[in-house]
């Protein structure tokens, strides 16, 4: 009979067979409507503390922070709604009729509105 090691000790081939399936039912065992936990790309949350370092300060400890920031955010807001409203935001910067809708607009104003409530979060908690 063969054996196999997990995590330092010694196992039977039928023992692993029943971690896999136990960490296969674990990971699909996400309520109905649960993000993902790391559903923002790398090069998102990079540009996120580079921006969030800019305005702060370049330290290990604003990069803390500022690494921080970010995660909480992806804690309360997807990625797709996340991307939505910085959209919405640069788009309320430019002038002319185009960016008029992006001001008026009720469902863009709750998803700006729900990224500022999670970066006042962040802010708390981080900063």
């Amino acid at each position: 009979m063969t054996r196999q090691t997990c995590f330092g000790r010694t196992l039977l081939p039928h023992w692993s067979a029943g971690l896999a399936a136990l960490a296969l039912l674990a990971s699909h065992a996400a309520p109905v409507g649960a993000q993902a936990v790391n559903d923002y790309p790398t090069n998102a949350r990079a540009e996120y503390v580079f921006a969030c370092m800019a305005a702060n300060g370049q330290t290990r400890d604003m990069l803390d922070r500022c690494s921080c920031a970010v995660d909480r955010i992806a804690e309360v807001l997807p990625y797709r709604d996340y991307v939505s409203a910085e959209t919405v935001l640069r788009m309320r910067q430019t002038t002319g009729e185009r960016a008029g809708m992006f001001r008026g607009m009720a469902a863009l104003t709750e998803t700006v509105a729900t990224l500022r409530r999670a970066e006042a979060e962040a802010e708390i908690i981080c900063f």
